[in-house]
């Protein structure tokens, strides 16, 4: 019955002339989520300045420390699309939900791990930012609540992940919207101690917010496992070994790539940190704003990698290729528009998320920096996405270690070791994000990733 219903699917994907509305009809379920999942992080911070500048800048490191374990978990959801999309486009129902109940359980024990430190030590990694002992304090309470709740986002994250690579993008929206409205609500009033409820502070944004969502994300498992969605639960503590093989040479790199730039970033923080609170705070409302312009190029890649594996899977590499081309052109007119707004209202975005002038004109200097990268971003998201979901996670990485190291990494040290201002250190990311995409352009016109092996042999289920 499941093979029968993607046979019709991909016959109907098959007769559909317009790459673009495909793409398109992908991409902007998982943009909508996106957006959703970032304005979280923005309210985060907004509810943070109405606690001061020392708020924010808890939350903005409490949001990277956390930020750390979703992206490890963000590589095996990578490695999750490419194998399950390439088993769906492929009439291959029961190797497709295999494959997902594999990556549900990896994920699960990679996010116990993960969550040890965060529990353990919170402190310590908050003390990594060298910043007052006040806000390191308060980063450490936000770090140790969020991530009590780690083990319900991985769950979140790989049964999304396994109906977005079928191309069911809009149950794990609805979901979203819900845990959306539940997470401001509550970190709201934890944050300051509406009606009876104590004031937490920053811990309180983190506590009602991870709670909110892990009600949701409980609603949604259930969902799954009383077989609710097309793909559906395998119900065996079984683990197939050849998905868990082809999902983890994906993985390997894609997981790599991850823990490079999330320990990059780090770097970069602590860097930025070294300018003080003020800019540090900056920094943290500016992500906050350019997120948004920078999810929608997520929708594309996620969107890119979806298609461009169940059209390999399908046998039909041209449709692959032209796919990538298709979703840049797209991701460029999307991203180049919502950069534009935001810069020519960066003034009042920035006094909107805070009343300090100097961290304000901080915040706006970012954006104008930010908003010039959105080009070379809209090549990384979509020729990336099209990269991963042929299975080519090892280029990507590369990419991604060249331009944040040569590109970000040691070219901010040396402004910082000239004593240059942090107008500096903010203009570098340029040049990270011009040598990844010079390098991914390359890569995909050179078509080497429309061949790579992909395992189908019989996996042994143990």
């Amino acid at each position: 019955m499941g093979s029968q219903k993607i046979t019709e699917e991909n016959h109907r994907l098959a007769r559909h002339e317009s790459t673009s509305g495909r793409v398109w009809q992908l991409a902007w379920p998982t943009i909508i989520s996106n957006l959703l999942f970032t304005t979280v992080g923005f309210m985060h911070i907004k509810i943070a300045a109405g606690l001061g500048t020392s708020a924010v800048a808890a939350v903005t490191t409490g949001h990277r420390i956390f930020f750390v374990v979703q992206a490890i978990l963000m590589g095996l959801s990578v490695a999750a699309t490419a194998v399950i999309a390439r088993h769906w486009g492929a009439n291959e129902a029961s190797r497709a939900e295999m494959a997902s109940w594999t990556a549900l359980l990896l994920a699960m024990v990679i996010a116990g791990v993960l969550s040890i430190p965060v529990l353990v030590a919170p402190l310590q990694l908050a003390g990594l930012f060298g910043l007052d002992p006040e806000t390191t304090t308060a980063a450490a309470g936000f770090i140790f609540w969020l991530g009590i709740f780690n083990l319900f986002s991985a769950a979140n994250m790989m049964i999304g992940t396994a109906l977005r690579a079928t191309g069911d993008v809009l149950t794990p929206l609805y979901f979203l919207f819900f845990s959306t409205i539940l997470n401001v609500v509550f970190g709201y009033l934890l944050a300051f101690g509406i009606g009876p409820l104590p004031v937490m502070g920053v811990a309180g944004v983190a506590l009602g917010g991870g709670a909110a969502g892990s009600l949701v994300t409980s609603a949604f498992v259930v969902c799954w496992w009383r077989g609710k969605f097309v793909i559906r639960p395998v119900r065996r503590l079984n683990i197939d070994w050849s998905a868990a093989r082809n999902l983890m040479r994906i993985a390997g790199p894609a997981v790599t790539e991850q823990a490079v730039v999330q320990v990059a970033f780090l770097a970069f923080f602590a860097i930025v940190a070294q300018y003080g609170t003020k800019a540090f705070a900056a920094y943290g409302i500016g992500i906050s704003l350019v997120a948004f312009p920078i999810v929608v190029g997520f929708g594309f890649g996620v969107a890119t990698a979806t298609l461009v594996g169940q059209q390999l899977g399908a046998g039909r590499p041209d449709r692959a290729m032209k796919t990538g081309w298709r979703s840049l052109r797209m991701a460029l007119v999307a991203m180049l528009t919502l950069s534009l707004i935001m810069a020519w209202h960066a003034e009042s975005l920035a006094s909107f998320m805070i009343t300090d002038p100097e961290v304000a004109s901080l915040t706006v200097t970012f954006i104008y920096v930010i908003c010039l990268t959105q080009p070379m971003m809209a090549c990384d998201f979509a020729l990336a996405g099209a990269l991963r979901g042929a299975g080519d996670t090892r280029f990507p990485l590369f990419a991604t270690f060249v331009g944040i190291i040569f590109g970000r990494l040691l070219p901010a040290w040396l402004c910082q070791s000239l004593g240059l201002s942090v107008f500096w250190i903010f203009g570098v990311m340029v040049l990270d994000y011009t040598l990844k995409a010079i390098m991914l352009l390359h890569r995909y016109r050179s078509k080497k990733w429309l061949n790579l092996p992909f395992d189908r042999s019989p996996g042994t289920a143990l």
